[in-house]
């Protein structure tokens, strides 16, 4: 039994419109992920300055669960990076990515002297 008629003009439009959007998602998450740093900055100021207030809110968690209903989790890790590491160091994470920071994070938590070893010298794996 052989399938439908091969209608190859549409095959070829969808196919192309499938492969466009794709490409403009791995576009947008790479945006986002570089941008990380960038809101942690952000989210750090809002609650500093208590902007949340300026909305109605009773805290800065309402401020989170409004604008990160799925996950406040990672603004709070958002908001790590940007506390934990100087500015030098935070514009290289925009590079690797906001949840290898996070690990990173975890690290200089442990111990936040041996991180700058770990940038200057990204082959010396002896500080993990």
């Amino acid at each position: 039994m052989r399938g439908p008629e091969l209608d190859s003009r549409r095959a070829i439009d969808v196919l192309t419109k499938i492969d466009d959007l794709l490409s403009w998602q791995r576009k947008s998450e790479t945006e986002r992920d570089k941008r990380f740093v960038e809101l942690g900055a952000y989210l750090c100021e809002v609650r500093t300055g208590q902007y949340w207030r300026i909305e109605n809110l009773r805290s800065f968690d309402e401020f989170l669960e409004k604008r990160f209903p799925q996950s406040r989790r990672k603004a709070y890790y958002r908001m790590a990076i940007h506390e934990r590491f100087p500015s030098p160091i935070r514009r290289d994470l925009r590079e690797i990515g906001w949840s290898k920071a996070t690990d990173l994070v975890r690290i200089v938590r442990r111990d936040g002297n041996r991180i700058h070893r770990a940038f200057s010298n990204p082959f010396d794996e002896s500080w993990t």
